[in-house]
């Protein structure tokens, strides 16, 4: 899939597209984040008590996110002298990431029977579906029915 907006100046020499993306978004805070921004968190402090993570790495890993151009800032749209910190079309197209990992623990994190939070569509009100990649004639894909082809 080819890129719409030009790499962050951020972005290393990396090859592998896998670790290059871990650079921008691989460590729990920044995830944890992106996730909450997803469920409508945009100030600091919602972020903060939401997380519990300390005011400094907050900090840290915001700035990291809009460096990044995953998030942006604009204004609070209370009105007030904050500012908001949003997903940009960038930070939006890691949906499938954060539902990979859910549905990932869903299934591997949790006894039978165990409490846990579900993603529901709003039009509906059902659990989403399980996310599985698919072969051009749509039957899953299986890790073996792959290679990575890599750079010289």
């Amino acid at each position: 899939m080819p890129r719409h907006e030009p790499a962050p100046a951020a972005a290393t020499a990396e090859p592998c597209p896998v670790a290059r993306s871990l650079n921008a978004i691989g460590d729990r805070w920044s995830l944890l984040i992106v996730r909450d921004a997803f469920d409508g968190l945009r100030r600091f402090g919602d972020f903060q008590r939401n997380l519990g993570v300390a005011r400094n790495i907050l900090a840290d890993r915001l700035r990291r996110l809009v460096d990044a151009g995953i998030l942006q800032t604009q204004p609070a749209s209370d009105g007030s002298a904050y500012q908001e910190y949003v997903l940009t079309p960038r930070g939006e197209t890691l949906f499938p990431v954060v539902l990979a990992l859910r549905q990932w623990g869903e299934q591997h994190l949790f006894g039978r029977g165990e409490r846990h939070s579900v993603l529901l569509e709003k039009g509906t009100g059902k659990p989403v579906p399980f996310m599985a990649p698919r072969a051009r004639d749509g039957s899953v894909l299986a890790p073996d029915a792959t290679e990575v082809k890599k750079v010289a």
